[in-house]
Parts: C-alpha cells; structure tokens; sequence
C-alpha cells in the first residue's frame, strides 16, 4: 500500500513541478499581469506533499486584475484528471456572503431591512425564547449572536437529513439558547437556513434561484453552481477525500441540498478569482455597473460581532491580532496592521479559504479536494507575506508543528480516558431494557433496537446515523456508527429512574477532534410513550 501510494503523489507532483497544469486566466490575459510569487509552484507542491492534499485550485487577484487562476495536482487520488482553473470544489461556508450579499440586494430594493424583525418576513418562525423571536432581526441570522450554542441544530441536515429547509427552521424553536441573546459569539449554520428563508418569502425565488440569477450572471460566474448536489456530476469535478481512521480516501460528498444557503455553493479559480473582484471593488461590476451599493459594501464588511481572540500557538505567533470579528458573512482581523475580509469552508472532502486584503487590492482564493487546514492556512499566508513585503515565515513548517500537537493532545486525551474506564463494570439493566424509542424535542425520534445479541442505535431522519452500541462502562456505551467516514463515535449515558426505567439519555462526542457540527451534547433524549392498545373488542 505504501508503494502505490508514493507512486501517486510522485506523479502528482511530477505535474506541478513540470507545468503540466496549464495556466489560465479569468481574463484569458498574460500580458502586464502583476507578478506572482516567484515560488508559488514550489510552495504550493510543499503544502500539498506535506498536508497529504491531491488537488487544489488557486486564485489570486491583485489591483484589480487577475494575478493567477490554476489548479495543481489531481481531481481524484488514483485517477489523472488534472485540477485546473475551472474545477469544481465546494466552497461551503463561503457561500455565506452570497447569503449576506442576497439580503442587502433586498435591503437596496426596499424589500426588507437590516434591522426589521424576522417575524415581519416569516411570521411563523420562532426561537425558544419569546423576547428572541420578537427581537432577531435580518442582520441577527447572519452574525453568529442569537445565543445559540456552536453548530447548534446540525444534527437536523448533517449528516443528511430527510428533513425539508422549512421543517429544520421550524424546529429551531426547540433548541435551547445557551446564552444570553447578543451576548456572545456562536458559529452557527442553521441561521443562515432561516436567511434564505427570508429570500424566498420577500422575493418569490428561491434561494438557488434568486442567487443565481441575481448575482452569479451579473458576476459572470458561469460554471459556479449553487448546489451540493451538484458535486455528484460528472465532468470537471474535484473529488472529495480525507483520512478515515488514519488512511487518506476518497469520501462521501454533501449531496443534500437543504442547508445551501449555509454553504451549498460549487466553485472554480476562474469563477472566485471574478468574485473577490466584486467584494474588493465594493460591489462593482467589470462593466463598470454594480452589483450592490457602497453602502451595502460598508454593511457587508463591517464587525458586528466579536470574536474571542486567544494567543495563536507559539509556531503560528506572527498571526497574533488585535482584534477579530464577524460581519455579514465575513470574518474580519488584522494582520501586520492590515485588515483581512476572510471566510473558511468545510465540507466532506473540501476545505476552501478566501482572503481579502483591501488596503493592498489582494484577494486570494485556496480551494482544495482534502480537509487540511493547515493547507489553504499556510498557503495563504506566505502568499499575502509576499505581497506585504513581509519578512519570511516558514509558514508550511509552523502549520505542521501545530498538527503534529493537536493530533498529540488528542491522542493523549483518548488515552487518558481509556485509563479512568472500569472496564470491569456491568450494565445496570439487561440490555433489552436500554432498547426503545427515544424522543428529543428538537431532533426527533431515535430508535434503540437489540439485533442479534447488541444495541444498535437509529437516528429516524439521518439515514447514515445506524452504529453498534459497545458497553464502555456503568450505563455508558459507545456508538460506533458503520459509515466510518463520520468520524463522529460518540458515548451514550443512561439514567436511571429508581424503580430501574430509563429516565434519559444523553451523548457526548468521544474525540475532541469530532466536527461541531455533530453536536450530539444538544440531545435530550427521553423514553418515548408507547401508543395505547386498543381495548380488545367484546
């Protein structure tokens, strides 16, 4: 295995360092281009070698103009499809600011406004806390301050859920707040669902609909398309991989087109090199017309909310900020006394950054087919140090100290909690007393079933959520979920009642490197009632 895999990666990087990944232009210009970096080849072979990444697509746009728009390396491992400047990646969370961009179109029309209550536009809509519902307002569903918790609500679409758009903003009223409205900072997607929500209601399109025709034909992005689904096509697609249980493989991508207004986008070089024109240019046009108004761009950029801003690790001290916060669909720092626009994305089997530097005239977009941070992070930043005239950073070794720890800790920390199990201990109850239907009250049903000796668990709306329940310890048990590309093992607690029943059920992630969007520690489960018989007939 570890041959053929070497064979692919030589290959792989035998097309990046020859030039056999042709250069194009979103402008299908060369000549008076800003220069790029005179190392842009070899670093990015050093990124993809070192973070283990097949294909990635970079855009980079400086004073207006396409600097570069290319791919590297392959669409898929084992395969020798190329990237190039019009490979498809999902962009993910990127799509946020069409999101955002979306609702000030409307905002300019007169149709909404940014701080009109969600209610006026959706009068159905509820959150757990009254005051909350009366108060979210338009600009409250896209900065992260509603007082949900992180990702709070995810488990209603991801994994793939068979629940409809409206259904998922509608069970949003069941999810507890986990602070204090506007109080503090909390990614979340589900939101952004109630957005484009908002969009059909005001507009009578739909979110894909209005998105397209509003602001991708306007932008000229031709090939983008504004669904996941649209990653099981065939044609100049990259596809999605990631390391399962320490193995890099093809995966799974998101086929579920509920949540795109949260990250449902499909993109190019070429396409996002033409965009991050638009954002750097305040919503204006390559003819000269507009998208969007000055006006809006100032709300576009604008912190709303801040955002914690830690120390970065030792390796990765240049990065120190002094302030970080969220705008509408944006993040926004500085760096080396400048201020960055950026967003990231995250997908099964996609990672995609975009940085906008405006006081510099610099967009950079990094869209890559492997779930490597470290990747689009270092490639990005030694890109903008060259721009800035920064002194050199060895951005590729920092990122890779950085995850040679995390995945340290992490290991540890598993460890750590393998040696406080007492793997000597019992069920309390036979294990036919655990099975039952359980109800959360946001999530829905769950089903615990005895099949053949073991438990197995059931989320009734996730298909791919079906994993063996193996005791670990007391009432606790681990589901370990067939479909391993999850990655998402997580403990099952029973509680018990005194006369013995099951009082509830709670779960909890078992590594800390499982996906916030997996947030199991939201459920509640609870016994759920068995319908009564009917009284036998006389």
């Amino acid at each position: 295995m570890k041959t053929r895999n070497r064979s692919r990666w030589l290959f792989l990087f035998a097309l990046i360092l020859h030039g056999a990944v042709s250069w194009t232009g979103v402008q299908g210009q060369k000549k008076n281009l800003p220069p790029v970096p005179p190392d842009l080849d070899a670093i990015t072979a050093r990124v993809m070698e070192t973070f283990e990444v097949p294909g990635i697509a970079l855009a980079i746009v400086k004073d207006g103009r396409v600097v570069t728009a290319k791919g590297y390396g392959v669409r898929r491992l084992g395969d020798r499809a190329i990237v190039d400047s019009q490979t498809l990646f999902g962009i993910a969370s990127n799509t946020k600011v069409f999101t955002a961009v979306a609702l000030g179109l409307l905002v300019e029309e007169g149709k909404i406004a940014w701080d009109a209550p969600v209610i006026d536009y959706l009068p159905w809509f509820q959150m757990s806390d009254p005051y909350v519902t009366r108060e979210l307002t338009i600009r409250d569903l896209l900065v992260h301050r509603s007082g949900l918790g992180l990702g709070a609500g995810d488990l209603l679409w991801w994994p793939p859920s068979t629940y409809s758009r409206r259904e998922i903003a509608q069970r949003l009223r069941f999810i507890k707040l986990a602070t204090s409205f506007r109080s503090a900072y909390a990614y979340d997607n589900a939101l952004y669902l109630v957005a484009g929500e908002v969009i059909e209601a005001v507009s009578g399109l739909t979110w894909e609909e209005f998105v397209t025709d509003r602001i991708l034909k306007k932008v000229g992005m031709v090939t983008t398309q504004v669904r996941y689904s649209a990653t099981s096509n065939q044609g100049n697609v990259a596809a999605t991989h990631a390391k399962v249980e320490g193995v890099l493989r093809l995966v799974k991508p998101m086929e579920s087109d509920n949540t795109n207004p949260a990250g449902g986008i499909n993109s190019n070089a070429d396409d996002m090199a033409k965009w991050m024109l638009v954002l750097l240019n305040q919503g204006r046009l390559a003819d000269g017309s507009r998208l969007y108004g000055e006006k809006t761009a100032r709300e576009l950029e604008t912190l709303v909310t801040p955002v914690p801003n830690p120390l970065p690790p030792p390796e990765l001290a240049g990065l120190k900020a002094n302030f970080r916060g969220y705008a509408l669909g944006l993040n926004v720092h500085d760096y080396r006394g400048k201020k960055v626009i950026t967003h990231t994305g995250g997908l099964p089997g996609y990672l995609s950054k975009v940085t906008l530097l405006p006081e510099l005239s610099l967009g950079i977009t990094v869209l890559t087919n492997q779930e490597s941070g470290e990747a689009f992070s270092s490639l990005t930043w030694h890109i903008v140090d060259y721009y800035l005239g920064a002194p050199p950073t060895d951005w590729v070794t920092a990122y890779a100290k950085v995850k040679e720890r995390r995945e340290f800790e992490t290991s540890e920390a598993l460890k750590k909690a393998a040696s406080a199990r007492n793997a000597a201990s019992k069920p309390s109850l036979p294990l036919e007393k655990y099975a039952g239907t359980y109800m959360d009250a946001w999530y829905g049903d769950i089903d615990i079933a005895l099949e053949e000796g073991r438990l197995v668990m059931r989320f009734t709306r996730t298909p791919s959520l079906i994993g063996d329940l193996e005791h670990w310890q007391y009432d606790t048990f681990i589901v370990r979920w067939r479909d391993r590309e999850l990655r998402a093992d997580a403990y099952v607690t029973f509680a018990l009642n005194p006369d013995g029943t099951i009082d509830q059920v709670k779960m909890k992630a078992v590594s800390p490197e499982t996906d916030f969007s997996f947030d199991f520690h939201d459920l509640l489960l609870k016994p759920k009632a068995k319908p009564a018989e009917k009284p036998a007939e006389q």
